[in-house]
């Protein structure tokens, strides 16, 4: 048997070595961002670059919004297998972190929302301005490089049952390869150069990935210090306009603290969820079911 000082090194190298993966995650769609930048005044950007930004936002962006969260985390609806394996791939490219390691982080963040045990609460950092700016960038982006809590994965015992889930959340560093790969093919194909290659990574793949990083993450941290609160809820979670329109309905946060297996987060009809409007016209072909949206009665009682 291993003794406790080999245990006590092997995690601490697990956790050095996913730093470093967090840091590489988080700097290299930055330093992408800025190349691309530049070459959109020195090389030019074509509409064939902005459509495959613009497809690949969309594509991985469903998969955190529609598959890991609303599906594989909260059980908000079900569907066929072929398409939670493609939800799941999807969300993997996004850069977030493996399918089930994402799922028992955001279940851990509902049952302890703003409190002590929230692994990504804006509101542990103290009041004033400096409180609010050193809480806004942990919420953000500092508790990636925080160790994960101890027994996280028994929030994802049901999801460990699924053989597929679980081989799809270990392969996550192929999917991540993939969704950088697959712009750039694309862009080389469609412009029959090198150079159409290289702008199909950059815009497709890294700017791709740094946009969907911070609206995303955005929901951690914006949408628990600054929007309204019409729903009362026991921590501070908010709806955002903003965040809710380039998150696809994310931003509707405090509706969907209050309902959060409800696969409907704009409660409202001017509320924008278009991460709903893809369930329900998955609904229309048959290739979803048990979608679950609050009953009208409980909405309006709801309110604070």
């Amino acid at each position: 048997m291993e003794s406790i000082t080999q245990i006590e090194n092997s995690a601490t190298s697990v956790s050095v070595g996913r730093k470093i993966g967090t840091f590489v995650g988080v700097i290299a769609p930055f330093v992408g961002l800025l190349v691309a930048g530049y070459g959109f005044w020195g090389w030019g950007f074509s509409w064939i670059d902005l459509a495959i930004l613009l497809v690949m936002y969309t594509v991985t962006l469903i998969g955190i919004t529609i598959g890991f969260h609303r599906l594989f985390t909260h059980r908000s609806f079900e569907t066929i297998r072929p398409i939670k394996f493609l939800l799941a791939v999807f969300g993997s490219m996004a850069v977030q972190g493996p399918l089930l390691r994402w799922v028992a982080t955001h279940r851990r963040h509902h049952q302890h929302s703003d409190q002590a045990d929230d692994p990504h609460s804006p509101h542990r950092c103290g009041g004033g301005l400096l409180g609010v700016c050193s809480g806004w960038w942990h919420a953000h982006i500092g508790w990636m490089f925080k160790s994960d809590a101890p027994g996280l994965e028994r929030y994802v015992r049901d999801l460990k049952k699924d053989g597929v889930l679980r081989h799809v959340s270990r392969l996550f560093g192929l999917w991540v390869a993939l969704g950088l790969v697959i712009p750039a093919v694309v862009g080389g194909l469609m412009t029959g150069t090198w150079l159409g290659a290289l702008l199909g990574f950059l815009w497709g793949g890294l700017v791709r990935v740094f946009l969907v990083h911070h609206v995303t993450w955005s929901i951690n941290s914006i949408c628990h210090l600054w929007g309204t609160r019409p729903f009362q809820s026991r921590d501070e979670s908010r709806n955002n306009v903003v965040c809710g329109l380039l998150a696809f309905g994310e931003g509707w946060h405090n509706n969907h603290h209050a309902f959060p297996t409800s696969a409907r987060h704009g409660l409202r009809w001017w509320q924008l969820d278009l991460s709903y409007l893809v369930i329900c016209m998955m609904k229309w072909l048959g290739l979803a079911w048990d979608v679950r949206v609050p009953a009208r009665e409980r909405i309006r009682v709801k309110p604070s």
